[in-house]
């Protein structure tokens, strides 16, 4: 059942009506069935009255008030406020059951049918009210939904109503019914007190009363609309066929199966069970949705199973001279047969009523509605006395009851196939959604964004596999054109799939085939194009053409992107041998807001076709991000990793070489888990002081899988600064490694971390203390993983701390930045959709967990994309790293300018053979490090941009959007502004806004208290510019300009001239105070040649001011660096300040 079809039940705008209306309609069957029990069984000898003829007047005296004030109450029901008048009925229908009650007391029938009028003529005038208001007080995608539950709640509520109405044959019945009666319409009034109000639609309207005129005058009105007429013309022929099978279910129980009451009990129990069913599932079928998709497989399905009822009734069951029981009737297989029928009869109702009342809604003008639905309470009425006179003709005829249900099963073909000529492809596009339903499980959302897209539609997608046309088409309520490459429509085994489907062939080569799908769009067809071109065979975004961004262009269309994400692990994609495919994998189908290429007028043909195919790309990259479920934990993906890989996939190694499949890193993490969390609290904050290694990431998630948060400690920042870190983010316990201590000659620091009173504890010694028993919980675990995570975590809140990190200290003391689930999982997504990541690949990572940019793209995002990560432990290895590359294959790594340079100074031109791609951050990316990778390994470097308090990324350049000197564009999802800064005349500073910014700050200051950013806005303290295309330049940090008389000038852009004049050596530039001029700049230089003077001639060749050259150059033997890559410019600054 659809979400938002269970929530409708928790809205004021939805609940009160639906009680309201339940409760009537139960108490119009108790008093109708009460009526009826006591004439045929009490009052009928008593008073000698012919009991089957009462009965008979009994329902037609229900039903004559329909012909009589249906028309006044749709013109009522339009002129007033349909809230105020349902609590006028409802005080109504407690007058007439107290009347009621008397009547049942004194057993006067004659009164007793008066009041049976008066009831069915509040029901008449309740009926346009209660459909009526439906739209008024739900959305669009909710109607389908509420209507169902309505259906649902009327035949439930007429079945309990008609097993209720029997109480009056008990002892005392005519007090019990009496009680009951007037209790469930004291109820209705009450609950009918909570329906908003909605205000009269037409309050000018002036009433017709003569019954004659104003009710030939809607159905007139109504027959102008033929899609109207035939809507309502539809809903009688339900109401019709039920009426004939309801009435003749007891007499075919008792007179044709031999049954006794019960069985007859357990048919209309059954009955109505399955038009609840049915109705309930109308929503997930047509994923709330107004159409009338499934209505030609509904009226099928009846007639199915009613001729099929027919049959069925032939067989003779045995009953020994006894009325037949429940027992007996389904100790034989025609007995379920028969069951199943009655059922699946009810079941295919459902499915054909509720879409063609919400139609009728739908549909209909807001002014004339109540009057439509009031014509066709006139027509159902009609209906059903034509259905009463039709079932006496035939049994006068001698016709049996079953050869009755024939022929109504014939009529009812004779409908379902006028239908499906009304519908043409319906019937198909239905089977193929409840096929697909079916198989694949398909969960669809955002389709009410096709409708809100108007007349001309461009709908795009992704493109994963053979079955995405049918995927689009299966769900989209309106016949879709799709727009396929000539060759492919050539291909003999699509053509007969394309057949079901209107296509247009487009030929690269003519462009008339583009100027006919531009035609298409403008005449109002909704035209499916996958701009991919082709079926992916990375499982991500490939290569998006430019064309539909023109056709949208020159169409004035509304885009509406389409996500396709599951069809991949099946057969029918590209990926057989890349990924574990299985026949049916669940597949999810997103529909985004639509959105509208803006494109400046001035631009024009080639510059315009540019334009638009980049707006495109931009917006399939969103929707990509956007589609995305980022609001889970880590660890609830990291089980989602190892469903749709394979448990024994093997997803991490080491420089152990000892490779970890899916289920070794959960058996590892819920028994690493389970022992690291001893004597902590859920919720805890524990340090993690370890490098690069399998044991780092099973620890990362053991605590995660038993509801703490890992605190990744800095350690190339020294025992001070990584005890108040500790101290601002509350960490008491410490785990770490005592080989990683020696080898990293870290004792002194873990001594100190010991003396400030935090408890570090040793991974080695651990182990030790991990039993038998342990271990064989973390298998079982293994093996229901969700389940055991459940039970371990009880806070499972991806909004919740997923990690802290704490800043470099560039510029300060240490913070502790506290990151949710969500901010992480949105960062990898945001990355993930501009990457063609693939099930191939392989990411060598030697950025440390503790930073993050090492955490999220090095290690989280391979890991939980279900591709291989390779983890090692320093990144100053520069001989070893490139070798490690090579052995291991890797195609994809994560580095800092300055360890990329190094690597390049040591690399064979074969090391890298295998890489793909190479993304740099954290540090501006030289263009002698770019040169050389490019020229030398063949390799482009992709620079990035970001900070820890975003996750990191921010900006990226991208295989298919690379500019050089900048950092790239803003990743999905991120709002931004430029702050103008005094004295920068270009750019401002970067203020970004979106899911992956922190949730805030530990400080030293307020230990322990989160801090968050103000309005979720993060400062960055960049200076940036920002170019048409969307590519960002960074200037520098607001804080590494310096003011030089009177004038900003960045420090990175004289670190920069250096770089140009000596790239062969490293560069770094501080700021000190000037008596004169205000700030001074100081260079120091690993080039033991460099001078000012050189700098100083190199800048009047380049025409750049003077007082971008340093006043001082200072020569060192290195350039101070933290662990993370970056330059350390508190260090810098020390430098600077001893010499000088």
């Amino acid at each position: 059942m659809a979400q938002n079809q269970i929530e409708l039940l928790n809205s004021r705008r939805f609940l009160p009506l639906f009680i309201t209306q339940s409760l009537g309609a139960f108490n119009d069957n108790v008093f109708k069935n009460a009526i009826v029990f006591l004439v045929t069984f009490t009052l009928a000898e008593k008073l000698d009255l012919n009991a089957p003829l009462l009965v008979v007047a009994a329902a037609g005296i229900f039903i004559f008030p329909f012909f009589l004030f249906s028309a006044t109450a749709g013109q009522l029901a339009e002129k007033h406020d349909k809230a105020s008048l349902i609590r006028i009925l409802k005080i109504t229908e407690l007058v007439f059951m107290l009347a009621a009650s008397a009547g049942f007391l004194l057993q006067n029938v004659w009164f007793l049918m008066t009041v049976l009028f008066m009831m069915g003529a509040q029901s008449a005038f309740f009926g346009p009210i209660k459909y009526g208001i439906l739209p008024e007080q739900l959305r669009t995608e909710e109607l389908i939904g509420g209507n169902a539950w309505v259906q649902a709640g009327t035949f439930i509520a007429i079945l309990v109503g008609t097993i209720a109405g029997k109480l009056i044959l008990n002892d005392g019945g005519a007090y019990i019914v009496s009680s009951l009666v007037v209790g469930v319409a004291l109820l209705g009034w009450l609950a009918s007190r909570f329906i908003p109000s909605t205000g009269a639609i037409v309050p000018e309207l002036p009433v017709n009363y003569n019954v004659f005129t104003s009710t030939w005058q809607m159905l007139r009105y109504a027959a102008g609309r033929r899609d109207i007429f035939l809507i309502m013309l539809a809903i009688s022929w339900f109401w019709l066929v039920g009426a004939t099978i309801l009435a003749e279910i007891t007499p075919f129980s008792r007179d044709v199966l031999g049954g006794d009451q019960n069985l007859a009990t357990l048919f209309l129990v059954m009955f109505s069970i399955g038009i609840a069913l049915g109705s309930l599932l109308c929503n997930s079928m047509l994923k709330g949705e107004v159409h009338a998709t499934f209505v030609p497989l509904g009226a099928l399905g009846m007639t199915v199973f009613i001729v099929d009822l027919y049959f069925a009734s032939q067989y003779k069951f045995t009953t020994g001279g006894e009325l037949l029981g429940i027992a007996a009737f389904l100790d034989s297989f025609a007995g379920w047969r028969i069951l199943v029928d009655i059922t699946m009869i009810a079941v295919a109702g459902g499915v054909y009523i509720v879409p063609l009342n919400t139609l009728l809604q739908y549909r209909s003008e807001a002014g004339h509605r109540s009057r439509n639905i009031a014509a066709t309470n006139i027509l159902n009425s009609l209906f059903m006395v034509v259905s009463a006179l039709g079932t006496a003709l035939m049994l006068s005829l001698n016709l049996t009851i079953p050869e009755i249900f024939l022929v109504v099963g014939l009529l009812n073909l004779g409908v379902a196939i006028y239908i499906t000529r009304l519908l043409p492809g319906a019937l198909v596009k239905a089977f193929v959604a409840w096929l697909l339903q079916m198989l694949y499980r398909v969960d669809v959302s955002g389709l009410r964004h096709v409708r809100e897209a108007g007349d001309r539609v461009l709908i795009v997608s992704n493109h994963q596999s053979f079955l995405d046309a049918a995927l689009v088409a299966a769900y989209v309520p309106e016949e879709v054109t799709f727009a396929i490459n000539t060759y492919v429509a050539r291909n003999p085994m699509l053509k007969f799939f394309l057949s079901l489907a209107r296509t247009i062939s487009i030929d690269p080569t003519n462009p008339l085939s583009t100027r006919t799908i531009i035609d298409e769009i403008k005449r109002g067809e909704k035209v499916v194009i996958f701009p991919e071109g082709r079926i992916t065979v990375t499982g991500a975004l490939m290569k998006i053409y430019e064309g539909p961004g023109m056709i949208a262009d020159k169409a004035d269309a509304m885009i509406v992107p389409v996500r396709l994400d599951g069809a991949q692990y099946s057969p029918f994609s590209r990926l057989k041998g890349k990924v574990r495919t299985r026949w049916f994998p669940k597949i999810r189908v997103t529909f985004l807001p639509p959105r509208k290429i803006s494109i400046p007028e001035d631009l024009r043909s080639r510059k315009r076709r540019t334009y638009a195919g980049r707006q495109l790309s931009a917006l399939m990259t969103d929707m990509v991000f956007e589609s995305s479920d980022y609001h889970r934990t880590l660890f609830q993906s990291l089980l989602d990793a190892r469903d749709f890989t394979s448990p024994k996939h093997l997803v991490l190694e080491d420089i152990e070489r000892n490779p970890v499949s899916y289920r070794r890193t959960l058996i590892g993490s819920f028994v690493l888990g389970r022992a690291m969390t001893r004597g902590t609290d859920h919720g805890a904050h524990v340090g993690l002081l370890l490098p690069n290694a399998v044991a780092a990431v099973l620890a990362f998630f053991g605590l995660h899988a038993w509801g703490r948060v890992p605190a990744m400690l800095n350690f190339t920042t020294g025992s001070s600064n990584m005890i108040n870190g500790c101290k601002a983010s509350g960490v008491s316990l410490v785990y770490t490694s005592r080989r990683f201590i020696e080898m990293g000659k870290l004792e002194e620091v873990a001594a100190a971390i010991e003396a400030a009173g935090i408890r570090l504890v040793y991974l080695e010694d651990l182990k030790e203390e991990i039993g038998g028993g342990t271990k064989l919980l973390g298998m079982i675990a293994s093996f229901a993983p969700r389940l055991s995570y459940w039970l371990c975590c009880r806070n499972r809140d991806p909004e919740g701390p997923g990690v802290i990190l704490f800043t470099s200290g560039t510029e300060g003391s240490p913070k502790g930045v506290v990151l949710s689930h969500t901010n992480i999982q949105a960062n990898r997504y945001q990355v993930s959709s501009m990457i063609d990541f693939g099930p191939t690949d392989i990411v060598f990572n030697v950025l440390p967990v503790f930073h993050s940019f090492g955490l999220t793209c090095g290690t989280l995002l391979p890991l939980l994309s279900g591709i291989k990560v390779f983890l090692y432990p320093s990144p100053l290895h520069y001989r070893i790293v490139p070798e490690m590359v090579y052995e291991t294959n890797a195609t994809i790594m994560f580095g800092t300018d300055t360890f990329l340079a190094g690597y390049a100074r040591f690399a064979n031109p074969y090391d890298f053979y295998s890489i793909r791609y190479v993304f740099t951050g954290a540090e501006k990316l030289k263009e002698e490090t770019r040169k050389v990778w490019s020229e030398r390994y063949g390799v482009r470097i992709f620079e990035g941009y970001g900070a820890t308090e975003t996750a990191p990324v921010l900006a990226m350049n991208s295989p298919m959007h690379n500019q050089v000197g900048s950092v790239g564009k803003l990743v999905p999802g991120i709002e931004y502004r430029l702050d103008a800064v005094p004295g920068i005349k270009e750019g401002g500073r970067l203020q970004v806004h979106g899911p992956n910014i922190m949730s805030g700050y530990l400080r030293i200051e307020d230990p322990g208290q989160l801090q968050p950013p103000k309005d979720n806005w993060y400062d960055t303290g960049d200076i940036v510019t920002i170019d048409e295309a969307g590519y960002v330049t960074i200037q520098g940090r607001a804080k590494r300009f310096a003011k030089i008389a009177g004038e900003m000038v960045s420090l990175a852009a004289v670190e920069g001239v250096a770089a140009k004049l000596w790239p062969d050596y490293q560069h770094a530039v501080a700021a000190v105070p000037d008596p004169k001029k205000g700030e001074q700049l100081v260079l120091v230089s690993t080039n033991p040649d460099a001078s000012r003077d050189a700098l100083s001639t190199y800048a009047r060749e380049q025409g750049i001011a003077a007082l971008s050259v340093p006043a001082k150059v200072i020569v060192a033997d290195e350039i101070p660096v933290l662990g993370t890559g970056k330059t350390d410019y508190r260090g810098l600054q020390k430098i600077v300040e001893g010499a000088i």
